[in-house]
């Protein structure tokens, strides 16, 4: 079976080098972009003005094969993927909730985005805290490090290696 997605829009951050920037939103909270949505999907944009944040899905399109046990930013020991946030995956799609501060025509401006410059956009949801918060009884792994996640910086350990 093979899925294929296009994107509707591109995402304009400061980050034009993968490594040095922030490893998650809580780390890029001032951090300010534009999404800017094709012109035919711009309609699609109607009453976002309601909502202070809004929930990006995007193509790591920089990201290249995967390793199912990796080390991730937060931690020194090896992960299975699906436990970490880690890039580079079978299906390279981040998520990132960001705050709206304002809309023109098609462009959303935002604050709070750690991704690279020129991320293909795959979609745009509401953020709804009475849908999308959840009361949390376990951080697994990260229990101990994720608030480390504000200061933490990415290196090159998921830049794909030239060979």
């Amino acid at each position: 079976m093979s899925i294929d997605f296009s994107p509707i829009g591109t995402i304009h951050t400061p980050f034009d080098d993968l490594k040095g920037m922030p490893i998650q939103p809580s780390g890029a909270k001032d951090v300010k972009g534009i999404i800017e949505v094709f012109q035919e999907y711009e309609q699609g944009l109607n009453d976002l003005e309601g909502f202070s944040h809004i929930i990006l899905l995007y193509h790591f399109n920089k990201s290249r094969g995967f390793d199912l046990m990796v080390t991730p930013f937060l931690d020194t020991q090896k992960r299975g993927l699906f436990s970490t946030r880690a890039p580079r995956r079978p299906n390279p799609i981040g998520l990132s909730i960001v705050e709206i501060l304002g809309r023109e025509k098609n462009k959303i401006f935002i604050k709070g985005i750690d991704v690279l410059n020129k991320t293909p956009l795959l979609d745009i949801k509401p953020y709804v805290p009475r849908f999308d918060t959840k009361e949390v009884s376990a951080s697994g792994w990260l229990e101990q490090t994720q608030d480390d996640s504000v200061s933490m910086k990415s290196d090159d350990r998921f830049i794909e290696k030239q060979s």
